[in-house]
């Protein structure tokens, strides 16, 4: 694909996620790896809905302009994409939204972990919540960074959601899945609470998944609970905050703070 067919594509899908209300406004950005060094993405203060190919940036590793027609210049979260190009070689292709139910569980603080529906549990696995960061500042790559060996979709404390793949179709395509997850999620609340898949399910599930041979980051591939012996992310009734893949120091942290506040210390 020519680079002028990756920037057509680039609009195609800013449309799509403008035309299904993901984004408002100008809010929202996209970006396309075409090398080591060299990368595509969606210019700042530009409605997704309504670019053409001249509207798209090129610009370096480090988030430095390469290409732009005046007027132009990339992206204000750039910076973000950057960490998820440097710290997973396999992504080529990254999408930031707002969609409405996803965000709205990014607001609340509560991640996606439950284990509701096959195609969420195969395509997505968990969606845990990055904590808040200031836009374009280094507090949201910083943030994002600990979860992406482990994940390929996060939500964004108070933000939104990030995912990310091996093309731009397949990361658009992630984001409309965790978009649906949520909805999905947020109805069955609604309707007295969902019921979720067993650990037996999920597990045939990951082996689905497996014999697939889908790339990216699973829990049925790297989930430290599951290869520990512990119940997995889609089994732990959310009680490990979306984090499977941190360490438990936040935890042991809290249980301390309980137990010094019952013996009254």
């Amino acid at each position: 694909m020519s680079e002028y067919e990756i920037k057509k594509q680039i609009c195609e899908i800013g449309k799509r996620i403008y035309d299904k209300g993901m984004v408002a406004s100008n809010d929202g950005n996209i970006s396309v790896k075409l090398n080591d060094n060299e990368f595509l993405c969606t210019p700042t203060g530009v409605s997704k809905g309504f670019m053409t190919p001249e509207f798209i940036c090129k610009v370096d590793a480090e988030g430095k302009v390469i290409q732009a027609y005046e007027g132009f210049k990339p992206s204000s979260e750039i910076k973000m994409h950057m960490r998820v190009y440097k710290e997973r070689p396999d992504v080529k292709s990254v999408v930031h939204a707002h969609p409405l139910y996803a965000t709205s569980f990014a607001i609340a603080g509560i991640p996606l972990t439950e284990p509701i529906m096959p195609e969420a549990v195969i395509a997505l696995g968990c969606v845990p919540i990055a904590e808040y960061g200031t836009p374009s500042t280094e507090e949201i790559p910083d943030a994002v960074s600990k979860y992406l060996q482990y994940y390929d979709a996060v939500l964004l404390a108070n933000h939104g959601a990030l995912a990310f793949s091996d093309s731009l179709l397949n990361a658009y395509h992630k984001m409309e899945s965790l978009e649906f997850y949520a909805q999905l999620l947020y109805q069955s609340k609604m309707l007295g609470g969902p019921k979720q898949l067993s650990e037996d399910q999920v597990q045939r599930l990951y082996e689905i998944r497996r014999q697939f041979g889908l790339k990216g980051k699973h829990p049925a591939d790297i989930c430290p609970n599951a290869k520990a012996g512990k119940p997995s992310c889609h089994s732990c009734g959310g009680s490990c905050g979306g984090n499977c893949g941190g360490d438990d120091s936040a935890l042991i942290a809290e249980i301390t703070k309980k137990v010094l506040a019952s013996l009254g210390k």
